[in-house]
């Protein structure tokens, strides 16, 4: 196999020589350019695998070189090389189609690790040849640009920032987007930042040392180490506190974190995608995010239609979901009837994709001969507003007796105060009634689904959920 070559343009010799040291040891091919007009003479008489230049040159801007390359050759991946703390200037050049780029002065250590992803970003298959329908269900116009944007977007290592309503898939996109680039091979970190207590963000994020804080009883790896060489997605981005914010500006802007209770900093090299179903430039302007970071993270940004907004891909979803829902189930696929399908496409679906699946489960426990009918749906349940324990505490007149407070509460037993919420509750009530179901019949599973007056196709699913269908 031949070797894979490299364009270094840089006017300074002492950075052209270490970068072709470098590269040499890591059994690559290098040639060196002084300027711009040199460096597409060179383009256009050599074959390259990767393009690194600098951005100040004599004869013009490295922004000027990236779009050139960017016209003529978009397979090639180029990479600049800028003044340390120029971080606008490497946004701007990422804006422009940029794979990626290093601070001056130059650590070998991050060079490589560079070199090493472009190289496998400049093998990677044309996109005719991308599996992205196995990733991305949909034949609507705004699916196939979607897609196009992935495809695009694989080989770079722009930050994204994936815009897009609840439900409508972000996390699926930033999966697709890892899956279709150099770093498939390595991890896929997907955190809720709304999720993580806050007095533990830092912890979680960045790692810690033994015995840093209480509790810190050994070594504990942060997100950033955890998805090292591979992508790290940040869901609801949006719900950071300002303080932690400041720390993840740093450490995407310098690259490099420093655990809890540590003395030195660890270089990471990781690839940043995020997502919120808020408005981000909304959060600036209410100053609950920080501009600087928002410029950090929205190098490119990526809107995922709502379904809504696709509906041609409805039946080619609900087909694929059910599919997937009888799979575990180790059921028949059932089929939708035509005017079940009809009122799929007619629903609003304000939660988009994921509404779709939790539509489609029920119903599939519902059916009967294998058909989804529009009952089957019950879509009309799902539009009903439900009051919920807050709303009816706070509608209570505290001069009513209990007596007239009877009939604006809900009464439950006792024994509901024991579970940490009402859904293992009900889930613990479910589960005592199919036994009891189950025992009276000798755990016959067709007699017991007749006795309870639901299919069996429902009681398998129930069993299946409750984690009762082996014994």
């Amino acid at each position: 196999m031949s070797k894979k070559r490299v364009l270094v343009i840089d006017d300074e010799p002492d950075i052209r020589e270490l970068v072709e040291i470098t590269l040499g040891r890591m059994q690559l091919d290098t040639d060196c350019a002084e300027n711009i007009t040199r460096a597409k003479q060179l383009l256009q008489q050599q074959t390259y695998d990767l393009c690194l230049t600098d951005m100040h040159l004599p004869d013009g801007n490295g922004l000027d070189l990236v779009e050139f390359i960017q016209q003529h050759f978009p397979r090639l991946p180029v990479a600049v090389i800028t003044a340390h703390g120029s971080i606008d200037t490497a946004i701007e050049s990422m804006k422009a189609g940029a794979f990626d780029f290093i601070s001056k002065p130059v650590d070998l250590n991050v060079l490589r690790k560079l070199v090493n992803t472009a190289i496998q970003s400049s093998q990677l298959p044309g996109n005719e040849k991308l599996p992205t329908e196995s990733f991305i269900i949909g034949q609507s116009k705004a699916i196939q640009d979607l897609t196009r944007s992935i495809q695009k977007l694989a080989r770079s290592q722009a930050p994204i920032y994936i815009s897009g309503e609840s439900g409508s898939g972000k996390e699926l996109v930033a999966r697709s987007i890892h899956e279709l680039g150099p770093r498939a091979s390595k991890p896929f970190i997907a955190v809720n930042c709304g999720a993580i207590p806050r007095e533990l963000m830092e912890s979680e994020f960045f790692g810690h040392k033994k015995g840093s804080f209480t509790g810190a009883h050994q070594d504990k790896l942060g997100l950033f180490q955890a998805a090292e060489g591979g992508t790290l997605f940040f869901d609801e981005v949006a719900d950071l506190p300002l303080d932690m914010q400041v720390k993840l500006l740093r450490a995407i802007q310098e690259k490099s974190v420093r655990p809890v209770g540590a003395s030195e900093e660890l270089v990471t090299d990781v690839r940043i995608l995020c997502a919120t179903h808020k408005s981000l430039e909304t959060e600036v302007k209410e100053s609950r995010f920080r501009q600087d970071l928002f410029y950090r993270l929205n190098v490119i940004q990526l809107s995922v239609p709502a379904l809504r907004q696709r509906r041609e891909d409805i039946a080619l979803l609900a087909t694929h979901l059910l599919q997937k829902i009888s799979s575990e189930m180790q059921l028949p696929a059932p089929k939708l009837s035509n005017a079940a399908l009809q009122t799929l496409n007619d629903y609003y679906f304000p939660g988009n994709v994921r509404e779709l699946e939790n539509i489609l489960e029920r119903a599939f426990t519902l059916c009967e001969n294998d058909e989804i009918d529009v009952g089957d749906l019950q879509l009309q349940t799902d539009q009903t507003s439900f009051v919920t324990f807050e709303k009816i505490e706070n509608n209570k007149n505290p001069n009513q007796t209990n007596t007239e407070n009877k009939n604006n509460r809900i009464d439950y037993p006792a024994r509901c105060a024991e579970y940490s919420s009402l859904d293992d509750y009900l889930l613990d009530v479910e589960k005592e009634i199919l036994c009891d179901a189950l025992e009276k019949v000798r755990w016959n599973k067709t007699l017991a689904a007749k006795k309870l007056g639901i299919t069996f196709r429902s009681l398998r699913y129930r069993l299946q959920k409750l984690g009762l269908d082996d014994e």
